[in-house]
Order: C-alpha cells, then sequence, then structure tokens
C-alpha cells in the first residue's frame, strides 16, 4: 500500500502532522505560514484529505495557513468502532479541539459534502470557534431533514443513506474488488475528467485501509440512529455556498433554501458542475473561496 500522506502533494512548506483531538488520533496535512490566518479544510464521502489538492497551494499563495484532517473513520486517522463516536457532536468537537491545537481560538473553515455538514453544525454548536464559513454542496441541516421529509424527489436521490443501514452489506459492495466500489461512487457522481487516473490511484489506496469503509459508512448510520441536532438554526458567520447544480445526489433549490439561513450568506452557483465542483472547476472555486475568507467585515457586523 502506498504513502496517502502530505507527500502526495509537491508543496514547499506542506507535512503530515498527528493531533490528538476529542479523545482520537487524526492525521491532519499542515501548509503555509503559521502565522498566516487559518482556514480547516474538511473532506466528505468518498474522500479524504486529498480532495482539498486544488485549493491547499492556491490558499497559501493567497496568504493562509491550512490544516486539513482526515477526518475520523478515515484514511490515516483513528477509526472507531462504536457509532456513537461518529455522532455529530463528536464530529464537530473535533473540529473546535483541532483549531485549538493549531494554537488559534478561531480559524475560517471550508467544507465539501460531509465536511459541510460538520462545517455547518460547528458554525451552529460552536458559533466562537468560526471566523468565515465555506459550504460546498451540502444543504444546512434544517433544509436537508425538511426535504427528506417533504420532497419525494430529494428522498429518491437520497436512497444510499438509508441503504447504507443495512448491516455488513454496504461494507462489502464498497469494498469488493480491492475497493472499486468506492471508486465507482466517486466516478459515477462526478462529470467526466473531475479525476485523473492517478487521483484514482490515491483514493484506493485511501480506502483499502483496514476498516476505512466501515468507518466512513459509520457516518451515515450514526445520522439515522444518532439525530444529534444542533442548538440553533440561523448562521451568524459570514458564509459562501458555492453549488454544483448537476449533483445527483441534492437538489439545486436546497442551496437558495440554505442560504436563508445565514444572517450574512451569498451563493455561487456552477450550473454544469456535478456535486465535485471544487474538482471540475478549481479556478472558480478557488477564487469565489478566496475573496470571500478576504472580505473586509461589514460595518456594525461585529465580525
Amino acid at each position: 500500500m502506498t504513502a496517502t500522506d502530505a507527500t502526495l502533494l509537491e508543496l514547499p512548506s506542506i507535512e503530515s502532522v498527528r493531533r490528538t483531538v476529542n479523545g482520537v488520533d487524526l492525521h491532519v496535512v499542515r501548509a503555509g505560514d503559521p502565522a498566516d490566518p487559518l482556514v480547516v479544510l474538511l473532506h466528505g464521502f468518498p474522500d479524504f484529505w486529498y480532495g482539498w489538492r486544488h485549493q491547499i497551494p492556491a490558499l497559501v499563495d493567497a496568504g493562509f495557513s491550512v490544516a486539513v484532517p482526515d477526518q475520523r473513520g478515515y484514511n490515516l486517522s483513528e477509526k472507531p468502532r462504536g457509532l456513537d463516536a461518529y455522532r455529530m457532536r463528536e464530529l464537530s468537537r473535533d473540529v473546535v479541539e483541532l483549531v485549538a491545537a493549531e494554537d488559534r481560538d478561531r480559524a475560517h473553515v471550508i467544507g465539501h459534502d460531509w465536511g459541510a455538514a460538520v462545517a455547518w453544525d460547528l458554525a451552529l454548536r460552536h458559533p466562537e470557534t468560526v471566523d468565515r464559513l465555506g459550504i460546498i454542496n451540502v444543504p444546512h441541516p434544517t433544509v436537508m431533514r425538511r426535504a427528506l421529509r417533504s420532497n419525494p424527489r430529494q428522498l429518491f436521490r437520497s436512497w444510499y443513506m438509508f441503504a447504507f443501514q443495512l448491516p455488513r452489506v454496504p461494507e462489502l459492495f464498497l469494498g469488493r474488488d480491492d475497493a472499486r466500489g468506492m471508486l465507482d461512487v466517486l466516478e459515477e457522481s462526478a462529470n467526466p475528467g473531475a479525476f485523473t487516473d492517478e487521483d484514482l490511484k490515491h483514493y484506493r489506496d485511501a480506502w483499502r485501509r483496514q476498516g476505512a469503509v466501515r468507518g466512513a459508512v459509520n457516518w451515515y448510520r450514526a445520522l439515522i440512529r444518532r439525530p444529534d441536532r444542533p442548538p440553533r438554526e440561523t448562521v451568524d458567520a459570514p458564509t459562501l455556498v458555492v453549488w454544483g447544480d448537476e449533483d445527483v445526489a441534492l437538489l439545486p433549490k436546497l442551496a437558495t433554501e440554505s442560504v436563508g439561513y445565514c444572517t450574512d450568506g451569498r451563493l455561487e452557483r456552477v450550473p454544469w458542475a456535478s456535486h465535485w465542483v471544487h474538482d471540475e472547476e478549481p479556478d472558480r472555486v478557488n477564487d469565489a473561496l478566496i475573496a470571500h475568507l478576504k472580505a473586509e467585515p461589514e460595518s456594525g457586523s461585529g465580525d
């Protein structure tokens, strides 16, 4: 099995470090000048830190320091077995303590897919930790819950969330043929060309690690079996939502509805992009994120 750590990117300041946070050991990729403003990048499913390969150099060049964890259950990070370990409050607490481990009180936080779900929850559960929030292709939790209850089209698109509740079957299906199932999910949810053959090799290496498929699936099991709503619905941190409208799993209208739960929110749509918009249109996404992170706070906003 080949390396799936920071050596995958050629960047002068990049390194892999270990951080023990909230009782778990996380692999974290660090890059940039530690004195620069901190951005935490949170990946989703089926992904690992490498999913931010296009954003890490751009953010460092723009004057930011970045911390990119393999979230618990993924790649080189610890993979707890019990479902309680994957409750949303635990996933958010990981980020709070990661920010503290980087000797910061607050950070900018950007998430994609499940990482965006954690970012939303963090901004609602621990607003004191988030400076500016970036969300890529996952709706606000209230919007998602309402859509699953009332929108048959969204319920149909989310069938896999319920299939993942089965014991052992998802692990067998996704891990078959040397993690071929995971690669199928990745490729079938993206536009052609989003991932190179070399990218897919790295993804396969990450998913072949013992317990990685089970850990990722347990996020979905905990969502249904260990529901854990945040204490509020309104996000106060300035928020940019970036959305690829050709997402096979999520309806475009969820993006607009999500911005409505932000006191200072903006939506950047990319109509032709898929769920993996930051892989397919990295320059456009990077420019939008950097402009958002560097924006001056509005007078009287308290930001």
